[in-house]
């Protein structure tokens, strides 16, 4: 059986305790079964080998020094060696009372994963494990979903179209996925930003490492850093334990950084030295940390103009879009609108398990005619209500509780109920800031959290 083969290490995770010292992997293994984990002993290198082979642990602690080489590590830096090259994802923690900064570069350079010198730190120790373990989770669910996505052999449906303007996007995408180059995907709200990024991580050489997304814009300043490169225990109040960072996180994958126009200057700078130099250092650290990770990012604003306005650094967005995508509106693809609306539809009759026969051809009218301000998420939010809605054997016109009006003209708000105005005139504010939310209900003069109620009712 294959190590991507068994469960989760949530069901519980089980840690190798590699040393030639009994009262060490005694002590270990009381303070690991304490945290939860099934512990493994192993005395020497060939019982070490055994049980890796036999037990498939999720992590090793592993002794650098044995009795037959007590000063160099040469023994246990061999078997790191022939660890690492039995799977090169089990993470190795190697453990010495002979801790030197050469040896653990070249614990390092051999596989390991991190360094504990002798008399160890009880907290620094579940530290490590538990973050390595987490490393080992995403890694598993990332496998899981490369094999889940691998199946297809189209972009994800709401990327798909027969308009000429997204076939362009999706060849361009295409051209770029393979190479290392950071990417820039500017577009409005809603137009499927993140899922074209996952689609070039999926058809990049790093398909088989980790996509790693962080929504920058949902992030208050104060903890975007330790969001970004991960803190030490007691950088600061609440820092209780060691934490990696979304970097460390996607080493040797993908960082896809979204709404990057958020970032405040100070993160701005943080991030360009982060890129430029290729190490980060957690916050409360000085240690820097070396990471391989291409950067992929977004942004539904005019990020040029942040920058004409000394919002946003020049320098920063040089570094960010060596190539740059645009992915247009709904309403620019408007031959894309039936064929999304009945993927949309599909997904909600499988979802919700109603038996509906399909989409009206009025509704259809309806739904072309409409201008989609909040674009592709928006329309797969409508058929899904229109779905639960509706009460006949087809979605009809009033399924959809659409305002009434098109991108030929404004409607006039005589003809329409006060639930169809309000509808109407959060829609537009939401399409004059670009899905800012806090400028749209800066526009509208209520406050965000009104705003979102009143989203949350027309999504009802």
């Amino acid at each position: 059986m294959n190590r991507s083969d068994r469960d989760s290490v949530r069901s519980p995770a089980t840690i190798l305790v590699a040393d030639d010292q009994a009262d060490v992997r005694e002590s270990l293994k009381l303070l690991l079964e304490g945290e939860g984990c099934r512990v493994l002993a192993a005395a020497s290198p060939d019982e070490t080998l055994e049980l890796v082979r036999s037990k498939l642990p999720d992590a090793v602690i592993l002794d650098l020094n044995y009795q037959t080489d007590t000063t160099s590590g040469e023994e246990g830096l061999e078997l790191l060696g022939r660890l690492h090259a039995l799977d090169p994802g089990r993470p190795v923690i190697v453990l010495t009372g002979w801790g030197t900064t050469v040896l653990a570069i070249e614990a390092m350079r051999r596989g390991a994963q991190d360094f504990l010198e002798k008399p160890w730190d009880n907290t620094r120790v579940v530290s490590v494990i538990r973050n390595q373990l987490a490393l080992v989770r995403a890694r598993r669910e990332n496998r899981r979903l490369t094999a889940a996505t691998r199946a297809l052999t189209e972009a994800p449906p709401p990327l798909v179209g027969r308009s000429r303007v997204m076939q362009r996007v999706l060849e361009e995408a295409g051209r770029v996925a393979a190479s290392n180059a950071t990417i820039l995907i500017t577009g409005e709200s809603g137009t499927g930003k993140g899922l074209l990024a996952s689609w070039i991580h999926e058809r990049s050489p790093r398909a088989e490492g980790p996509f790693v997304r962080v929504n920058l814009g949902g992030l208050v300043d104060s903890l975007i850093e330790s969001e970004l490169y991960g803190h030490v225990r007691g950088a600061f109040t609440d820092a209780r334990s060691e934490r990696l960072g979304r970097f460390e996180l996607a080493n040797q994958g993908t960082l896809f950084l979204d709404e990057i126009a958020n970032l405040s200057p100070v993160s701005q700078a943080s991030l360009l030295h982060a890129l430029e130099e290729g190490r980060i250092e957690r916050v409360g650290s000085s240690r820097p940390i070396p990471v391989d990770v291409r950067i992929l990012a977004a942004t539904n604003v005019d990020i040029r103009s942040a920058v004409a306005k000394g919002q946003f650094r020049g320098d920063l967005l040089y570094r960010l879009n060596t190539i740059e995508i645009t992915l247009p509106p709904l309403r620019e693809r408007g031959e894309d609108i039936e064929l999304l609306a009945s993927h949309f539809f599909a997904e909600a009759i499988r979802q919700h398990g109603k038996p509906l026969r399909g989409i009206s051809p009025r509704a259809r009218e309806t739904l072309t005619a409409y201008d989609w301000p909040g674009n592709v998420r928006e329309l797969g939010h409508v058929l899904e209500r229109a779905v639960l809605l509706a009460s006949g054997d087809w979605i009809e016109p009033d399924d959809l509780r659409l305002v009434p009006g098109t991108v030929e003209g404004t409607p006039s708000l005589e003809n329409m109920t006060l639930e169809e105005a309000e509808r109407y005139l959060v829609s537009q504010a939401l399409e004059r800031s670009r899905g800012d939310a806090e400028a749209a209900a800066r526009q509208l003069g209520v406050s965000r959290s009104a705003l979102y109620r009143r989203l949350a009712k027309y999504r009802q």
